[in-house]
């Protein structure tokens, strides 16, 4: 992938109505739900730094939105930005999750806080699976104390880990306090993927843009996950990412990146589901490794 140029425009491309018939079901790995307040300063940081989100909708409304057109299941993911708002943001989840058998929330915690296991086994006990980190965000080293604590409660409680640690997008533009180029990189991951083998870890957008080293890693090692989210939309310049059908088909996940996204919720859903794959690679790819990653039943 080139350096993008951002921010980017937004598309008016029409949308569906419903996941296309005859589909596998469809689980939306990547989705993302914040507190009103909180959307409201990471839609103002994609309109300066990425690119126009094109629904703008409160965290209820997201979830309702998918699953009234025919996602089968919704994978709930949030970050915190800062240290000290982990736990409200994880009672967030856990309570817009509570009456939602078709939603899996996810917590959070910020790298480095006071009490992070404690605090991350609170959000386990309410329900929570799984952890969201995002380098771009957060600024951690990988191979940090911080970071080796957050590894060993999710490995501890079998829990999965995903963590935003490609190198993209970077918008020059931003003062980004640390560089994404710096503290991210496939040879990092491949450290912990190799420390922590029976911890489950899923790196986004195919490791964007590192993507021939993280189709050899997912090859290599049976505890890493990638996601779609975005790489087959068809939107971001210079993307270039491999084929569907040369990748680790039990390894991948179908992701959107809903609601921060320029175009229709459905564009890369439409564009996976034109692509000549097995039927039971689609299914693999579109439902089947997600509920594995996050053990739900569809």
């Amino acid at each position: 992938m080139t350096k993008l140029s951002l921010p980017l425009s937004a598309l008016h491309d029409e949308e569906g109505d419903k996941v296309a018939e005859g589909s596998p079901p469809v689980v939306d790995a990547h989705v993302h739900v914040f507190p009103d307040a909180l959307f409201k300063a990471v839609r103002l940081w994609f309109d300066n730094f990425g690119w126009p989100v094109r629904y703008r909708l409160a965290a209820p409304q997201i979830l309702d939105f998918l699953l009234s057109r025919g996602i089968r299941h919704v994978v709930a993911l949030q970050y915190s930005h800062k240290p000290g708002i982990a736990r409200k943001l994880n009672s967030f989840m856990a309570e817009l999750c509570k009456s939602r058998p078709h939603v899996t929330g996810t917590a959070t915690i910020f790298p480095g806080e006071p009490d992070a296991r404690i605090i991350l086994e609170d959000a386990f006990q309410s329900g929570l699976k799984g952890v969201k980190l995002h380098a771009h965000v957060q600024f951690f080293d990988l191979d940090s104390p911080a970071m080796h604590e957050i590894y060993r409660v999710c490995s501890d409680h079998h829990q999965p880990l995903v963590m935003h640690v490609g190198r993209e997008p970077k918008n020059p533009e931003f003062p980004y306090p640390v560089d994404p180029y710096v503290i991210c990189g496939p040879e990092k991951v491949e450290r912990v993927v190799n420390f922590y083998a029976d911890l489950r870890i899923c790196v986004p957008h195919l490791g964007a843009d590192n993507y021939r080293e993280y189709t050899r890693m997912i090859e290599q090692y049976d505890n890493l996950w990638l996601d779609t989210t975005m790489v087959f939309a068809d939107y971001l310049p210079g993307n270039h990412p491999p084929s569907l059908a040369s990748l680790r088909a039990d390894r991948v996940m179908f992701g959107t990146d809903f609601p921060n996204i320029p175009y229709a919720w459905d564009r890369e859903l439409k564009r996976i589901g034109s692509v000549e794959l097995l039927a039971e690679v689609q299914e693999r790819i579109l439902c089947r490794n997600a509920a594995e990653f996050y053990d739900f039943r569809m």
